[in-house]
């Protein structure tokens, strides 16, 4: 059985993929028509489920879930890998320049205070879509920010040094590689997510189409967790792969790209991550970010 796979062709994506798509494991009779495009992209395509398979943000995954179930493995949550807010001016550059006022001491977590989210929230921000996991962290601090730009991720730095837009919202190997361009950190939206919350932060996951047989959507969430599982007890075999895709990234900022984003929930969600889903899901819910879910969410 042929199925369409959809992921991106970023680090974490094809390392998790490079087994399955290229038989290094057992595929169990599956065959795949792979597709790499960005995540809001994907997003987009399972949005009119173009797809059998594919990556897609979580945001996205609550408009898109009559049709998707999420799978076990193949998703990226965890701690410390959250989006960030990053700008060309510190925070404390920003708010002087706006007669906002602050003490030098606070720190960035500390300054975002009711009191300057109204300013924050009327910067033009930079965002790497609307249906990203991202922009719901942002939605959940900045509930009335007006001013969004979306771009694709890889074009948000650039667009912050010219001074396009004031913030930027950045994901993937950005994270890696704001500070070398002379961009500054202004808050860590996972950071605030996990203290606020003790949670993992889910970002993205992979989803199979609903009217699927029973049997084939089980099969493949097997044959992805072996192919997770061949990636980590090999990490090196994927290497051409993922330097295909990978855009010019240097070999040190893909792995640790991977280590930020592949981890035992990429093997089996188990019941931490499901906690994290359900409770990201609680909240966007509550914000009125995204419609009330009552369809299941899991395979299994």
């Amino acid at each position: 059985m042929k199925l369409t796979l959809g992921f991106s062709p970023c680090p974490n994506d094809t390392f998790i993929f490079d087994a399955l798509i290229h038989h290094k494991i057992d595929t169990e009779g599956l065959e795949f028509e792979v597709f790499f495009d960005d995540v809001e992209t994907l997003n987009q395509k399972a949005f009119r489920q173009e797809l059998d398979i594919t990556k897609l943000s979580f945001h996205a995954f609550a408009y898109a879930i009559q049709h998707y179930v999420l799978l076990d493995a193949g998703s990226a949550l965890g701690f410390g890998v959250g989006p960030l807010v990053i700008s060309k001016k510190s925070l404390m550059e920003l708010l002087l320049e706006n007669g906002v006022q602050h003490r030098e001491s606070e720190s960035a977590s500390e300054i975002v205070e009711e009191d300057i989210k109204p300013y924050l929230s009327n910067l033009k921000i930079g965002i790497p879509g609307k249906y990203t996991t991202a922009n719901f962290l942002l939605s959940w601090l900045l509930p009335d920010a007006n001013n969004k730009e979306e771009l694709v991720f890889s074009d948000i730095e650039d667009a912050a040094i010219r001074g396009d837009i004031d913030l930027g919202l950045i994901i993937h190997e950005n994270r890696f590689t704001y500070r070398e361009r002379g961009l500054k950190k202004i808050f860590d939206l996972g950071d605030l997510w996990e203290r606020q919350t003790g949670c993992a932060i889910p970002l993205g996951g992979i989803v199979i189409k609903r009217n699927l047989p029973e049997e084939v959507k089980l099969k493949f969430n097997r044959v992805l967790r072996k192919s997770v599982e061949f990636a980590f007890a090999n990490p090196k075999s994927s290497i051409d792969f993922i330097r295909q895709h990978a855009q010019a990234m240097e070999e040190e900022v893909m792995y640790k790209h991977i280590e930020l984003y592949v981890n035992k929930y990429s093997v089996d969600l188990g019941d931490e991550g499901r906690k994290a889903i359900k409770l990201l899901f609680s909240k966007a819910s509550e914000l009125k970010i995204i419609p009330f879910l009552d369809d299941n969410i899991f395979l299994t």
